[in-house]
């Protein structure tokens, strides 16, 4: 639990979760893009849509199935039970959990892309020179694709700082555990605070420029032919 000022309390919280998102995401992306872009598989596709359905779901929908799957009778519960707790939500590990695959799109699509061009040539090129598929990966692959990881992890940390209505189902409104930042400002809203949430919703507003601009710049290099 953070303490302190409800504020800071809240941004630090939003920024924990956003860090904690964005490497997960990081370790569970990288081996998932790479078989999306990689994989000769006909149906790789249904497992592209999959990963894809965050981006259209109401995050009601999202955020209610995963309450129920963190919750104490779905598997989130059997989980908890380890350390003697009964559910998953309303905890911040829940938190990380359902943010993390509400964001899962925004990791995922630019490190396919990135994958997917990366010349097929130089993959063939280190085969040649006798390189394992694991060195491949890591001394070719890695390299080109770092404009891809800039911007999935640029985005996932965005999307994960601004994320409102599945934190909410899943995490519900607990300062210091799970009151995020969009959380505080709907809130300030509530309570007609409107200066409060004019200058919290500015500050987001400011950042959300700043990431664009990054993606958009970072975008051109991930659009180019990697050879």
């Amino acid at each position: 639990m953070i303490g302190g000022d409800p504020l800071l309390s809240a941004v630090l919280l939003t920024l924990a979760l956003a860090a904690s998102v964005t490497g997960a995401l990081l370790v569970v992306g990288s081996p998932l893009a790479w078989w999306l872009a990689r994989s000769q598989w006909r149906g790789k596709e249904v497992v592209g849509a999959v990963v894809s359905l965050p981006l259209v779901l109401p995050p009601t929908v999202l955020g209610f199935y995963l309450l129920l799957a963190l919750g104490p009778n779905g598997p989130g519960g059997a989980i908890a039970g380890l350390w003697g707790a009964r559910t998953l939500a309303f905890s911040f590990g829940g938190l990380v959990i359902g943010a993390a695959i509400a964001s899962l799109p925004f990791m995922v699509q630019p490190l396919r892309n990135a994958f997917a061009a990366i010349d097929e040539d130089v993959m063939e090129a280190a085969d040649t020179l006798g390189a394992s598929a694991r060195q491949r990966f890591v001394r070719v692959a890695l390299p080109l694709a770092m404009p891809g990881y800039l911007v999935g992890s640029i985005m996932a940390f965005a999307h994960t700082m601004g994320e409102f209505g599945v934190v909410l189902m899943i995490g519900g409104n607990i300062p210091g555990q799970t009151k995020v930042l969009s959380i505080a400002i709907y809130d300030f809203v509530e309570r007609l605070e409107w200066e409060k949430a004019h200058v919290v919703a500015g500050c987001m507003v400011a950042f959300a420029f700043l990431v664009i601009f990054s993606t958009l710049v970072l975008g051109r290099k991930v659009a180019q032919p990697m050879s």
